[in-house]
């Protein structure tokens, strides 16, 4: 689906999809709090903080950041990794499943609504 979208149609449905996520009620995540979020929600296996700096290509101190914030919000759980005590784990939480359910549903939306709009451009054209 997202080879049929031009790189503006993307663009726009980020935008729409960050304007949601800033004008609705609740908790508002930076860029790189969305991008630690998204990768641990999206990314199988056992993230760490190392393994997140690495795949983020970011230092530890703000992958450490990113987290506490998430912690915070009840997003993510740190725990210690028990065949490493010296390693943590960054585990999912339900309430952090069901700001990624509402995330996705505020992107179709960002979709619908795009293709809707392409559509009626294409018309009146």
């Amino acid at each position: 689906m997202a080879a049929q979208l031009s790189s503006d149609q993307l663009v726009g449905i980020l935008r729409d999809t960050v304007v949601s996520l800033v004008r609705r009620d609740g908790v508002d995540l930076s860029a790189r709090q969305l991008g630690v979020f998204l990768t641990c929600y999206l990314n199988e296996g056992g993230h760490t903080v190392r393994g997140l700096a690495q795949d983020l290509n970011v230092s530890k101190p703000a992958i450490t950041r990113a987290l506490d914030r998430l912690t915070e919000l009840d997003f993510v759980r740190r725990k210690v990794d028990p065949a490493d005590r010296r390693s943590v784990l960054v585990q999912r939480t339900v309430k952090g499943a069901a700001f990624l359910r509402e995330t996705r549903h505020i992107m179709s939306d960002a979709l619908s609504a795009n293709k809707t709009e392409a559509a009626s451009r294409r018309v009146a054209s």
